[in-house]
């Protein structure tokens, strides 16, 4: 495996540290990987979606433009994260996990084409070892992010989802890939990864009943980033990503805006 080199990114006057190459943020390519909050925003089938309440726009008496909106909507939906505390008790809230896991280098996992071959596809850890192994280098220490494929889908619950359906009785009907709950126990037991992100709708695949994806990850406090946009804008390796939620005190999860920066 490639050797560990501690080096520095460079976000203006801003450093980062960690096992990466150099990069100068400011002149890298920015890549958005966050789906817009809107009215076919998708959310859990038990959720209710995304409301935006407008508010007063125009012209003051003073002369000046004015435009206040409000927003309705659950912790888990659109592109979000899922704090550890989500489906492990005790450990982090949204607001306490640390911002090393948040930000620094990142990685992509490619399983298009066994997700195009079966939509219920789970990433295993030969997956994993195989990227590794092609790449001569380790997930360690990385930002760990899996394309299904499925954000071509998006917004369309039918295609995305599985289903159109609401309520309870949906969750049963969900169709989409995930992480195998081997591989995420074999991510939180021999690498170090700081978050593992996803082009669905769920770290677990549609067909799931115990979320053990979810507590396998979560056990080792290791955030869930869900709904990630434009995947198919990135590379396999040299890139960095900044993942930074709303910080809700005590939170589950919530809204979170991913920017990733590509080596100029």
């Amino acid at each position: 495996m490639r050797r560990r080199i501690l080096t520095t990114i460079f976000l203006g006057g801003f450093a980062l540290t960690g096992c990466a190459r150099r990069m100068e943020l400011s002149s890298g390519k920015f890549v958005d990987l966050t789906h817009s909050f809107d009215e076919q925003t998708i959310y859990w089938p038990t959720e209710k979606g995304f409301v935006l309440e407008r508010g007063p726009a125009g012209v003051t008496e003073k002369g000046y433009y004015y435009t206040a909106n409000r927003f309705c909507s659950a912790e888990h939906g659109g592109t979000h994260i899922d704090a550890p505390i989500h489906f492990f008790q005790g450990h982090n809230t949204l607001d306490t996990i640390p911002l090393r896991q948040l930000i620094g280098r990142a990685v992509l996992i490619d399983v298009r084409m066994k997700c195009a071959e079966n939509p219920n596809y789970q990433i295993v850890v030969d997956d994993l070892v195989q990227w590794e192994s092609r790449h001569n280098e380790r997930l360690d220490e990385a930002i760990l992010l899996l394309r299904t494929g499925f954000a071509a889908f998006w917004p369309s619950p039918a295609k995305y989802l599985g289903t159109e359906a609401r309520g309870p009785e949906a969750v049963a009907k969900l169709h989409f890939p995930g992480l195998h709950p081997d591989a995420a126990k074999w991510l939180a037991q021999n690498r170090s990864v700081r978050a593992v992100g996803i082009d669905t709708a769920s770290i677990d695949f549609g067909q799931s009943t115990h979320f053990q994806s979810h507590v396998g990850l979560f056990e080792k406090n290791i955030p869930a980033l869900e709904n990630v946009a434009n995947l198919d804008q990135l590379p396999e390796t040299g890139f960095v990503v900044l993942a930074l939620p709303m910080k809700i005190r005590g939170g589950s999860g919530g809204p979170v805006r991913i920017v990733a920066v590509l080596n100029p």
